[in-house]
């Protein structure tokens, strides 16, 4: 066996968002090509037993980062796959319904490719006639997910929203949703008609009024967003909701923040964690004109 020699390769932590990093929505299938995955391991397996240096690894400020001998032919096999998603590869079966944490976003255009060096990273796109559309169309089967987690999507470009936008419209079956950190501000244009637990904490939603429809929901995370008041709530007052999480909002400071809450809620059965309690149940009102007789 071989010694490794501190001197060849050096590691970096590589950020698994960044660009280069960027697989697609590799990270929620739930089969795989094997044909392609037996055929691009055998092709690294062959090129690091041609390596008369192996890699050896070396800590440079606290940052890991595998960086390839020279000797190396350049890209690797997987580069090709960088910027494609999991409906662009061929020979596997896996739909949108199979899919719980898939990544959405587009790659770049080709003016950023072009600005970034890498016009050579994308293949030619061929005109996509419309039985191909209608193929892809089949296989994504986003009309027919369930549950689904589109959790820190990092959408950075306008196309990649638009591209985020059509897939939300497609689930008209989604019964739980997940859509944390997507820095999203308006979903008011989105209907989600069988959503039970929608969960979109860490985004810019200002008012309740920007939330998708969703009339069957009954568990609802609002933690870490910008709403300000309460005005809006009332527009949930006629669906099943039972828990709402609106922790880290600036309407969590609202004088009597509960008792509003529960009172435009009827339904209402915990409100960030905690069950609704006794003093919850009075109107505001009514507390209010207590205590104003406790002054007099």
């Amino acid at each position: 066996m071989t010694a490794l020699r501190g001197d060849s390769v050096s590691l970096e932590t590589v950020d698994p968002y960044s660009p280069s990093q960027d697989l697609g929505s590799f990270s929620g299938l739930t089969t795989s090509n094997q044909k392609s995955c037996r055929f691009y391991s055998s092709c690294c397996s062959i090129q690091s037993d041609t390596l008369s240096t192996p890699p050896a690894l070396s800590h440079n400020e606290g940052i890991i980062r595998l960086s390839c001998d020279p000797a190396l032919p350049s890209p690797l096999p997987s580069d090709s796959f960088k910027y494609l998603s999991w409906c662009d590869l061929e020979e596997h079966d896996v739909r949108g319904s199979q899919l719980r944490c898939p990544r959405v976003r587009e790659g770049p255009s080709k003016e950023e490719l072009f600005f970034r060096g890498e016009e050579h990273a994308v293949k030619e796109r061929k005109q996509v006639t419309d039985t191909e559309k209608w193929q892809k169309k089949l296989q994504e089967n986003w009309e027919n997910c369930a549950e689904l987690n589109l959790s820190f999507q990092d959408l950075g470009d306008l196309y990649q929203v638009e591209n985020f936008n059509r897939i939300l419209r497609r689930l008209i079956r989604v019964e739980k949703l997940w859509l944390v950190d997507n820095s999203l501000t308006d979903l008011s244009a989105i209907r989600l008609p069988r959503c039970r637990e929608l969960n979109v904490n860490k985004n810019h939603f200002t008012s309740f009024k920007q939330l998708p429809k969703i009339p069957q929901i009954q568990h609802l995370s609002l933690a870490e967003n910008n709403i300000m008041t309460l005005s809006g709530i009332s527009d949930f007052r006629h669906t099943p909701l039972e828990s709402l999480i609106l922790k880290r909002n600036p309407c969590e400071f609202q004088e009597r923040y509960r008792q509003l809450v529960f009172s435009s809620l009827p339904n209402l059965k915990t409100l960030d964690g905690i069950p609704k309690l006794p003093e919850d149940c009075a109107p505001p009102e009514s507390r209010g004109f207590l205590r104003m007789c406790t002054i007099l």
